[in-house]
């Protein structure tokens, strides 16, 4: 077996990798930040955990998993490298039930590793910046999903719940994407003139050229941008040379799908989560030239800062 299949059986070989990852010039202490090899002791011994290091600075013992989503778990290592390989190759994602049969753990178990890995694979927006720039083109868009939990009141009501309201509201996300290369999808409270601004300004360079529908949420913003074009889509006009909304069409469709295939059902609390997840795998797709291996190991280096616990979960679903 080459070393590539045993991180997924070998829970050693997985720590090993992990510290091939994270620590390329050895292994540097969390609590203090301490990296000389001198001042570090591995730590050996019948009753000592593989894999934990002293730092003779702090005098803290640590490992490659602490301050990761990977900290304090006693699930071995092997099964979260499997599962997070699992989740970053799949296209459109695999449900907690598929993961806990293959990963032979509770169903319990495999949702909430899923919550973790999910939670590593958010980008980190202040240090990859804004989309586009000058010369490039973002395409902007609004859906809807699922169903917003009960009691949401709209705000162009004045507080009046719907009464007599046959469908349910959904969740209102608004998306984004650079043609060529990434895309950011955000889950507002109201698709607003101002939420959508605020979507837009924070994570696009106005210098880009902006293409959207005919919404009228986007005229106003359009401005702030070095070129606005829209397609009346209530006309059924949708392509006009280069303009079009096309891709971010496609990003939503890829998202859609898992949802209703895949994951079946997704609560308000927890579909930032969801949309971090599909956003992660578009962003390294293979029209990129990135393979799962590279995506996987990219996921595996985002894990650190990251912490997810029940609780916090708990409290994000009784919000």
């Amino acid at each position: 077996m080459d070393n590539t299949a045993a991180i997924y059986t070998d829970a050693e070989k997985a720590r090993e990798h992990l510290e091939a990852i994270h620590w390329p010039h050895g292994p540097i202490c969390p609590t203090c930040g301490n990296a000389h090899a001198d001042r570090i002791t591995k730590l050996k011994g019948k009753s000592t955990r593989p894999g934990v290091y002293k730092c003779n600075e702090c005098r803290q013992p640590f490992t490659v998993t602490v301050g990761t989503v990977f900290e304090r778990s006693k699930i071995p290592l092997n099964k979260w490298v499997l599962a997070s390989h699992l989740m970053a190759a799949s296209k459109k994602g695999i449900s907690a039930h598929q993961m806990h049969r293959m990963l032979g753990v509770t169903y319990k178990t495999a949702w909430f590793m899923c919550h973790r890995i999910r939670e590593a694979m958010k980008e980190d927006v202040a240090s990859s910046g804004p989309l586009g720039g000058e010369g490039k083109v973002i395409e902007a868009d609004e859906t809807y999903w699922g169903r917003r939990e009960d009691g949401y009141v709209s705000p162009a009501r004045k507080g009046k719940p719907y009464l007599k309201r046959k469908k349910p509201m959904k969740n209102a996300i608004v998306g984004l994407v650079e043609r060529g290369g990434k895309t950011r999808t955000v889950h507002v409270q109201h698709a607003t003139r101002d939420a959508v601004r605020e979507v837009l300004v924070t994570t696009a360079d106005r210098k880009s050229t902006l293409y959207t529908d005919d919404s009228n949420l986007y005229p106003i913003t359009g401005q702030e941008f070095a070129k606005h074009d829209t397609l009346k889509h209530s006309a059924k006009e949708y392509v006009r040379g280069d303009v079009h909304s096309n891709t971010i069409e496609n990003v939503f469709s890829v998202f859609k799908r898992g949802m209703v295939g895949v994951y079946q059902h997704c609560g308000e609390a927890h579909l930032h989560r969801y949309l971090a997840e599909f956003d992660f795998r578009y962003n390294r797709r293979a029209a990129l030239k990135i393979t799962d291996t590279e995506r996987h190991d990219q996921l595996l280096a985002m894990i650190e800062g990251r912490r997810l616990t029940y609780r916090r979960i708990g409290e994000a679903a009784n919000a």
